[in-house]
């Protein structure tokens, strides 16, 4: 590359995650043509990201080479989340400061439809390669996306929906969202036949406690209170497990 700029970008073990090489003339002690820059600092502080943006503006990185390969992602058949399995890292993945769901949602606005989640770091769970924390972190949470609302006298009000992910039980406590309505599921019928569960795929109408049909709307998505699917829009395609 001819000018000044970071010539690249490599991982070089703990801490120092960032290895980068700037070209310029300058007089340290003595002139010399090129100046070695270790970039360093705590786990997750933004080390390969301050890197990569420095690439960028000292143009390591043409602005064609991105374009392209912002055209190739949108090109892609499935996207591959890794998430971490580790005690709370988790957690913090998907929390409101996390960037897992900014990720996913990333993918899916590029137009890549179909998601693998793979889960790293089973080693450091508690125990190690727990097959709980496992089903914990891959498990679906109930969706259920409302597509009418009624009130029946004697019975309050009915919402009627397809359950999408997850499943639907007389006594769940659920929240709609986008109005974060909390309330119990009373019963649940599907055809006019009760039914003790309702599993993806079903149309079923379920009589919830203390809502007003003003309240809740089609279009809104019931989901468990004690089990928030939080960000994910489509459903995973496979998993792996090692």
């Amino acid at each position: 590359m001819d000018g000044p700029g970071l010539l690249g970008s490599s991982g070089y073990g703990p801490g120092i995650v960032t290895l980068a090489r700037v070209k310029e003339s300058a007089v340290i002690g003595k002139e010399k043509t090129h100046i070695n820059i270790v970039v360093t600092g705590h786990v997750d502080s933004g080390k390969s990201t301050t890197a990569g943006h420095l690439i960028y503006e000292c143009g390591g990185i043409d602005k064609r080479t991105i374009e392209r390969s912002e055209k190739e992602a949108a090109k892609a058949d499935y996207a591959v989340l890794i998430v971490a399995g580790g005690v709370g890292e988790f957690e913090a993945g998907i929390s409101k400061n996390g960037q897992t769901c900014e990720h996913t949602l990333l993918a899916f606005t590029l137009g890549v439809k179909q998601l693998i989640v793979a889960i790293n770091k089973m080693d450091s769970t508690e125990p190690a390669y727990s097959a709980a924390r496992f089903q914990e972190i891959t498990e679906e949470p109930l969706r259920l996306l409302l597509q009418d609302v009624y009130e029946i006298g004697g019975i309050d009000t009915v919402p009627l929906g397809r359950v999408e992910t997850g499943l639907l039980k007389p006594g769940m406590v659920v929240t709609f969202a986008p109005c974060s309505i909390t309330t119990e599921v009373k019963s649940l019928e599907m055809h006019h036949e009760a039914l003790p569960e309702a599993l993806p795929g079903d149309n079923v109408g379920f009589n919830v406690k203390n809502v007003s049909v003003k309240d809740i709307r089609c279009g809104n998505v019931a989901r468990d209170s004690k089990n928030d699917p939080r960000c994910l829009p489509w459903r995973p395609a496979a998993l792996w497990h090692r």
